[in-house]
């Protein structure tokens, strides 16, 4: 009789699993929660941990290597932001100046969003973003930015 293989039969598993569930098993495997909602990624970051904890890791010879050629690599790291005490939020360079009232025709109608120094004013709502304003006057997800006009222009 054939021995099972388990980390094969528990990764053909998660495949059934929802985001949510994907997050709460990702905590499980590794003891910590994660941000991301990319359930392509939580699925292989969970399977490559579930097969390292059955087969073991890499091997040390393995590690120094890409310990080695990390070295000099320039590493693409987003900057952790957290609301506190006198942190803003960096503000986009899409984004025209404060006050500016940004234009856009949709429908038959024109729709009108004033640029805020923290958000936006969308017929006298506060918006936090130009998506929520898109997604208000179409019913449907947009980029805010496309919607507005401004993808790949500089303020």
């Amino acid at each position: 009789m054939e021995k099972k293989n388990v980390p094969a039969a528990q990764i053909e598993a998660l495949r059934k699993l929802t985001t949510a569930e994907l997050k709460r098993r990702y905590r499980k495997v590794f003891g910590e929660a994660t941000k991301s909602n990319n359930k392509p990624y939580l699925l292989k970051r969970i399977a490559y941990r579930l097969q390292e904890k059955k087969y073991g890791g890499l091997t040390a010879r393995a590690r120094q290597r890409a310990e080695h050629l990390a070295k000099d690599t320039p590493i693409r790291r987003r900057p952790e932001l957290t609301k506190g005490e006198g942190q803003e939020r960096p503000r986009d360079a899409r984004l025209p100046k404060v006050g500016t009232v940004l234009r856009r025709e949709f429908k038959g109608k024109e729709h009108a969003a004033t640029v805020l120094a923290d958000g936006f004013d969308y017929r006298g709502k506060r918006f936090g973003s130009l998506s929520a304003i898109a997604k208000a006057v179409t019913g449907t997800s947009w980029n805010g930015y496309g919607f507005f006009g401004l993808l790949g222009q500089r303020a």
